[in-house]
């Protein structure tokens, strides 16, 4: 099964401690995750059984301020986006995201591959099948 997600990648955001020692997560984070878990089903995705393999895209927009001869360099896949949030920030945001909604529980996840491109339009995509 292979979904988009529309928009610049976001990270999981870190967990935020009441007064009295609750923990949560933040608004944007959880926000985040339901636009996975829509987006997954959106696309007729099932939950899957046994061990499972995640590929994820990440594709940050090309700064307006590139110039020609980086923008060639980035077209070419020399030039990669090392910029926030970082790589395991934006695979923890999505895992939690299908938990529960793509496999019972993210301890099925055996495989994760992770990587941040440059594209015109930023957007996440993400393939999650059955790990042989």
């Amino acid at each position: 099964m292979i979904f988009k997600i529309e928009g610049q990648p976001q990270g999981k955001g870190r967990p935020k401690f009441t007064r009295d020692g609750h923990c949560f997560t933040p608004k944007a984070t959880r926000e985040y995750e339901n636009l996975i878990a829509e987006e997954y089903k959106a696309a007729k995705g099932e939950t899957l059984d046994g061990y499972i393999r995640v590929n994820i895209k990440a594709y940050y927009k090309i700064p307006k301020s590139t110039t020609k001869i980086n923008r060639g360099k980035i077209e070419a896949g020399i030039i990669k986006p090392a910029v926030k949030p970082d790589i395991d920030n934006v695979v923890k945001a999505i895992l939690d995201g299908l938990n529960g909604i793509a496999y019972h529980d993210d301890s099925q996840v055996v495989y994760v591959d992770g990587e941040k491109l440059y594209a015109d339009e930023p957007c996440v995509i993400v393939e999650v099948s059955h790990y042989e």
